[in-house]
């Protein structure tokens, strides 16, 4: 799955919504602007480690399946004389 985009998709909302909240609260563009900054620094450090952690289960995931996958099945021993029908 592609999470490449995910920490910039969580920031750009994240800035959506505080652009929204501060117009409508009536900030100067000063604390507009370093709120927005804050807004992006602290959504882009979550979304990484949202990233980080969701791409770590799935190759945790990933090499359970392979382990799994490495099964060995022996051959069955008791059916020399037996016809196929009957193996069953």
């Amino acid at each position: 799955m592609n999470r490449k985009n995910l920490p910039l998709l969580l920031m750009l909302a994240a800035g959506a919504i505080t652009c929204i909240i501060t117009f409508i609260q009536k900030y100067s563009m000063h604390e507009k602007l370093i709120s927005l900054f804050v807004v992006f620094l602290v959504f882009c450090v979550l979304g990484n480690v949202l990233k980080w952690t969701l791409d770590y289960f799935e190759r945790q995931n990933e090499e359970k399946l392979k382990e799994e996958g490495e099964v060995i099945e022996k051959e069955p021993e008791n059916f020399e004389g037996v016809p196929p029908e009957e193996q069953l």
